[in-house]
C-alpha cells in the first residue's frame, strides 16, 4: 500500500502530518506501507512504487488543490488503482464552493446565500453589505477568508489577494453569527458533533493545525434537535455530493434562531488526520480507534469510486 501526502500546495505540511499519522498506524495494524511525497510525476511513482511491482491500494493522505479536488483521483482512475476518500467528481465538486453551494442548495440543504465574483472587481468598496466573507472557491485550511464584520475594517483588495489562491475568483457570502460546528461521516454514517471555539477571531489555518489553536467540544453543548440536525444534514450533504470514505460537514449555527440557524459551509472530502484533526477525534469518541479508522478507510477503498 502506497500512502500519498506532500504534494506542492499551500496545504503540503498538513498533508505530510496526515499522511506520516496514517503510515504509522496502517504499519501498526501490519500493512505492508510505502510513503509517497508526490511530485507532478505522480504516475511513475507510483509505478515505481515496490521495486516496480506498484501499490494495490492508495491511500490518499494529500490535501488542497490537486490532491483533493479529482486530480489526483483521475489518475488513479486511470492507473486502476484501487484508493481511499471521494471519487473524481464529489472530490471535484467538494472542492469548487461555489459548485458545491449549488448543489447542496438544489437539494434542499441550508446554505448561506452570496455569489462568486471577480478580485479585479475589487477595488476598495464591499462587495456585499455587511458583515460579509470573503474566500478562495477552491482552496482549504481557510487559506485566504477575510470576515468583515465592522466598518473599522477595510474592504479586500485585489492587490492584497494572493493570485496563486484565489486565481482572479472569489466567493462572497453573508457572515452567520454564531458558532462553529462539524460533523464527520463515515459514508453514511454520522460520528459525533463538535464545537470549535478558536482561541483567534475565527477557525483560520493556526486554530487548525497548532496545538491549542482551538477548543474542540466534544459533544457539542447544543440542543437535542440541533445536534440531529447538523448529523442528518452532513449525511445528506455528504449524499448530495457523492462523497465517499469519510468526509467532514462544517456548519455555522445562530444560535438564536434553533435548527434553523443551521448552515452548511463546506463539505470536506479529505479531512485532516493530524493529532489537532477532528474526524479522528469524533471517531475516538464513538469507539473507534485511530487505527481503526485507517483500516475501514483501506478496506473501504475500490476504483473506481
Amino acid at each position: 500500500m502506497v500512502v500519498l501526502k506532500g504534494g506542492w500546495c499551500a496545504e503540503r505540511d498538513v498533508s505530510l502530518v496526515s499522511g506520516r499519522e496514517a503510515a504509522k498506524a496502517l504499519l501498526e495494524e501490519g500493512y505492508d506501507v510505502e510513503e509517497i511525497d508526490a511530485t507532478r510525476d505522480i504516475a511513475d511513482q507510483l509505478n515505481n512504487s515496490f521495486d516496480g511491482r506498484g501499490p494495490d491500494v492508495v491511500f490518499n493522505a494529500l490535501h488542497g488543490p490537486y490532491g483533493e479536488d479529482g486530480r489526483i483521483q483521475s489518475v488513479l482512475e486511470i492507473m486502476g488503482i484501487p484508493y481511499t476518500h471521494s471519487g473524481v467528481l464529489a472530490s471535484a465538486l467538494a472542492m469548487d464552493k461555489p459548485r458545491a453551494k449549488a448543489v447542496l442548495s438544489a437539494a434542499g440543504l441550508p446554505v448561506p446565500g452570496g455569489r462568486t465574483i471577480s478580485t479585479d472587481s475589487l477595488t476598495g468598496e464591499h462587495p456585499l453589505p455587511l458583515p460579509y466573507v470573503l474566500k478562495p472557491v477552491g482552496d482549504g485550511s481557510s487559506f485566504g477568508v477575510y470576515i468583515i464584520t465592522s466598518d473599522n475594517q477595510a474592504a479586500p483588495h485585489k492587490d492584497d489577494l494572493d493570485d496563486a489562491i484565489f486565481g482572479g475568483l472569489a466567493m462572497v457570502e453573508p457572515y452567520v453569527r454564531g458558532r462553529e460546528l462539524t460533523v464527520a461521516v463515515m459514508h453514511d454514517r454520522p460520528l459525533g458533533i463538535t464545537e470549535i471555539i478558536p482561541h483567534g477571531s475565527f477557525y483560520d489555518f493556526q486554530s487548525k493545525y497548532s496545538a491549542g489553536g482551538s477548543k474542540h467540544v466534544l459533544p457539542a453543548d447544543v440542543p437535542a434537535d440541533v445536534a440531529e440536525a447538523a448529523r442528518d444534514l452532513a449525511v445528506r450533504a455528504a449524499q448530495a455530493l457523492g462523497c465517499r470514505g469519510v468526509s467532514r460537514t462544517d456548519f455555522r449555527w445562530d444560535d438564536e434562531a434553533g435548527v434553523k440557524g443551521l448552515f452548511i459551509l463546506e463539505v470536506n472530502t479529505q479531512p485532516g488526520l493530524t493529532p489537532t484533526s477532528l474526524a479522528p477525534e469524533q471517531a475516538q469518541a464513538e469507539g473507534i480507534t485511530f487505527r481503526a479508522l485507517v483500516r475501514w478507510m483501506v478496506e473501504d477503498a475500490t476504483c473506481p469510486r
